[in-house]
């Protein structure tokens, strides 16, 4: 890993586009920060990093968002993603790096085009679907960081308008991403390092904040997943070129 202020700086300003995003959207910080977090603490360190700054700017949002949460239909989409969480952390701590980079940059890859593509499925409406999205999104979320296309597809096919779905995803981000982090511990970082990425996910609720204001919501979208496409196709090649 590296060290020093500069490193600390890179750092800080990754995790600050990417709480910018999913300050935004509800959900988007690990898609376009976790590429660029892997490549420079590794998969381990990356994704564990994306699951704390995930939830810490979940929080954020959700203090001021919090009365717009339909907790029914969240129960068991949580429910069913605490229980794949340590599935999904023991693959992170037992897969080669290399493996690892090229599942996340897949992984990351592959939700990008499905939410771009609007995926329908009768298989993601109702409580079976909220399972079956909440149980693929845990394991995601713990071993690459990427839970959140996983809901975004369940919201798409159950109807949620953007308004709906990001406080849902803000609490979802905040308790499963605590799991994940309870599950695998704290990454190991540099004092400068934790001091800017913190400053990054303050820095980044401001600006998605006015940026929710501003920018509509489609173009937001597209942006946020092909700044994702982007970054998971250059951790996808990383790992293959590794082998």
């Amino acid at each position: 890993m590296g060290s020093g202020w500069g490193f600390a700086a890179l750092l800080g300003a990754v995790v600050l586009v990417g709480a910018s995003v999913q300050r935004l959207a509800g959900i988007g910080f690990a898609l376009v920060a976790a590429p660029a977090l892997v490549l420079m603490l590794g998969p381990g360190g990356g994704v564990t990093l994306a699951n704390c700054a995930s939830a810490a700017i979940s929080a954020v949002g959700l203090a001021g968002n919090w009365r717009q949460v339909r907790v029914a239909e969240m129960v068991p989409l949580i429910a069913a993603a605490v229980c794949t969480v340590p599935a999904g952390s023991w693959v992170a701590g037992r897969v080669s790096p290399t493996v690892l980079l090229i599942g996340i940059g897949a992984l990351v890859s592959a939700a990008a085009l499905l939410v771009l593509g609007g995926v329908r499925a009768s298989s993601l409406r109702g409580v079976r679907g909220a399972v079956v999205a909440g149980a693929a999104s845990g394991f995601m979320n713990a071993a690459a960081g990427v839970g959140g296309p996983a809901i975004s597809l369940y919201a798409l096919n159950t109807g949620w308008s953007a308004r709906q779905f990001v406080p849902n995803a803000q609490l979802y981000g905040l308790l499963v991403n605590a799991v994940s982090i309870a599950a695998k511990g704290l990454p190991h970082l540099t004092a400068p390092a934790w001091s800017l990425a913190a400053l990054g996910i303050a820095g980044g609720s401001v600006v998605g904040k006015v940026l929710a204001e501003r920018v509509p919501e489609g173009r937001a979208r597209l942006v946020v997943l092909g700044l994702a496409l982007a970054g998971g196709v250059v951790t996808l090649a990383k790992g293959l070129w590794g082998l």
